[in-house]
């Protein structure tokens, strides 16, 4: 935690500095300081009799990112906005609007997804088809988060008549691992690369002689160690509790890559199998 921002202080600090209509806001805020707090941009900007760009402007030179931040500042004076980042890695702060939220989600998405581009191994990839369509098993491992796209991995290999299975309980997958060959495949997914359940079981399918594929974004993790193949998503290089809850964002796009690159890998017969589930579960249509 850091010290509160002193808003004063920043001012004092770089008001010789300034230009004459940035120095005019910073008179203002001065001698209104407990008023300030309410004020939107444009209503400061008339009472100091300047434009709503030189508000923002003089804010930034303050070090915020601007207006809003140092109006957040004004208004908590004794927090730190610094010290709050429980999603960092994505653009989300206090003084934010809720209109904000949307853009500010889908911009975080497109980050992860060119950064997993950037990272993926079109070798590992063709590798990781290539397992799968050979497995007379695969077995699918992940705890907390990273059941999402485990359990997205298990619909979309059903759909195409592979023979897979995954438990939600860690026990389970380990138990499960333990009964696999060196016929099968397992496939785990861990944003650390260290989830210690996924770890275990991973390598408990290895010690089996089944061949192992990671989804991380980390290198030189326990998880990536035991994996055959390992299809990276990411750097890894934000924090446990901001990217890693969103990590599925990049790791269901990989779910999505193996399932379209199983079903080229061998078009008609994986066609006919989709055709087949589709017929299973026709029924299931509601016709209100």
């Amino acid at each position: 935690m850091g010290v509160p921002v002193d808003v004063r202080q920043r001012i004092s600090n770089i008001y010789s500095a300034l230009r004459p209509a940035e120095k005019a806001v910073a008179s203002y805020i001065r001698d209104h300081y407990d008023d300030v707090a309410s004020l939107t941009v444009s209503d400061l900007a008339r009472a100091a009799d300047v434009s709503q760009p030189t508000v923002i402007r003089f804010a930034r030179k303050l070090g915020f990112n601007g207006y809003r931040e140092m109006r957040y500042v004004l208004k908590h004076p004794t927090e730190n906005p610094q010290s709050f980042d429980p999603l960092e890695g994505f653009d989300l702060h206090p003084w934010d609007k809720i209109d904000d939220v949307p853009s500010k989600a889908v911009a975080g998405a497109k980050s992860m997804l060119d950064d997993m581009l950037e990272s993926l191994s079109s070798k590992e990839y063709r590798k990781a088809i290539g397992l799968l369509n050979k497995a007379r098993v695969i077995d699918i491992y992940g705890v907390e988060n990273s059941i999402v796209p485990a359990t997205d991995l298990l619909t979309k290999l059903t759909y195409l008549g592979l023979q897979c299975r995954m438990h939600t309980d860690a026990y389970l997958q380990q138990i499960s691992a333990g009964h696999l060959t060196d016929e099968d495949v397992a496939i785990a997914f861990s944003y650390s690369g260290s989830s210690e359940d996924t770890v275990k079981a991973i390598r408990l399918a290895r010690n089996q002689g089944a061949k192992t594929i990671a989804v991380t974004n980390a290198t030189g993790t326990p998880l990536g160690n035991w994996a055959d193949v390992c299809l990276y998503a990411g750097h890894g290089e934000r924090t446990i509790y901001g990217n890693a809850i969103f990590s599925r964002v990049s790791h269901i796009a990989i779910v999505d890559m193996l399932y379209m690159g199983l079903i080229l890998s061998n078009y008609a017969d994986y066609s006919a199998k989709l055709d087949e589930s589709g017929r299973y579960i026709r029924d299931k249509v509601f016709h209100g």
